[in-house]
């Protein structure tokens, strides 16, 4: 039997990590990471499958001969667009880690807004004992925008903390016990939203999505008083100076932000010092480099089956 060709790994974060873990990855076939110097000028014309995050410019040039492309997380519009990028599937990582991960800051975020945290924690630091009456979850309606994996899960478990779930899509999904709402019907899900949490992948449509004329269509009469932001999907669907107008101005009562138009945030941002804003530096779900790697070998047996693979990225979605 000839030697299966290596999987080409390009990936752009915790390189010790990736290191660790290829150690035991692609037992049957073996790997090329280009973040090893030694591969820097290697022939790649016989690898068929690679994972990447973020790749060099030229990788497409270097390996023209690929079957399948493994993004090295939930988003791929680090890929798509790409000079070179073959006709070939793009899968994205789905993970349980990661969605859990995901929810789970999500929800954090709700309820630290709900139950004004950013004011208790002040008056901890100034040693006052200042009581805040907080609405309870059910008063207060969470609209999420993006109903895929990672929204639909963050609605079940929103849902469970007997937060008011509403859900918005391009195109209508259907979730029990959740009313939904399309493209058409943006200004009435706003309408309705008090806590608004973004999961849209970035695609020529949701690029600078979230501001300042969709945050003054959100719900401002609610049991917070005023609208809040919450955003964990792609920094530039946001803008940001418009956050800050919208926060300074009172249109929106605060925010949660994980990602943002250029990473690292700049020490001189003004999101930093805004009061009722949360920032967490785009860590919310990060890529496991065990699950990550188990997910690419999984695909890749199922592709040689002759299986389809699992998660594919529509081109034309842009997910």
């Amino acid at each position: 039997m000839s030697a299966r060709p290596p999987v080409l790994v390009d990936i752009k974060f915790n390189p010790e990590g990736v290191v660790r873990v290829l150690k035991t990855a692609f037992a049957d076939r073996g790997s090329i990471n280009l973040a090893d110097p030694a591969n820097r000028a290697r022939d790649l014309g016989d690898v068929e499958y690679a994972l990447l995050w973020k790749p060099d410019a030229d990788l497409f040039q270097r390996a023209p001969n690929l079957k399948a492309i493994f993004s090295g997380g939930a988003g791929v519009d680090h890929i798509i667009g790409m000079a070179g990028l073959p006709e070939i599937p793009i899968v994205r990582f789905v993970d349980r880690s990661l969605t859990t991960r995901m929810s789970e800051w999500v929800v954090m975020q709700c309820l630290m807004h709900l139950r004004a945290q950013y004011a208790h924690d002040i008056s901890q630091r100034q040693r006052q004992w200042a009581k805040l009456d907080a609405p309870e979850a059910a008063e207060v309606t969470v609209g999420v925008m993006g109903l895929g994996i990672l929204g639909q899960d963050a609605v079940a478990k929103l849902k469970v903390m007997g937060f008011d779930v509403i859900g918005w899509s391009r195109s209508r999904k259907h979730i029990d016990g959740v009313e939904t709402f399309d493209a058409s019907e943006l200004d009435s899900f706003l309408a309705r939203t008090d806590i608004l949490v973004g999961l849209l992948p970035l695609t020529a449509e949701t690029t600078g999505f979230y501001d300042g004329g969709l945050f003054k269509k959100l719900r401002r009469d609610g049991a917070l008083g005023r609208s809040v932001f919450i955003n964990a999907g792609r920094g530039k669907s946001q803008v940001e100076a418009d956050i800050v107008s919208a926060i300074r101005e009172g249109t929106l009562g605060g925010a949660s932000l994980d990602v943002f138009e250029t990473e690292p945030l700049a020490a001189d941002n003004p999101l930093w010092g805004l009061e009722n804003v949360f920032i967490t530096p785009h860590d919310a779900a990060v890529s496991e480099e065990n699950a990550l790697f188990r997910h690419v070998e999984a695909q890749i047996a199922r592709f040689e089956r002759g299986e389809p693979l699992q998660f594919v990225v529509d081109r034309a979605a842009g997910y």
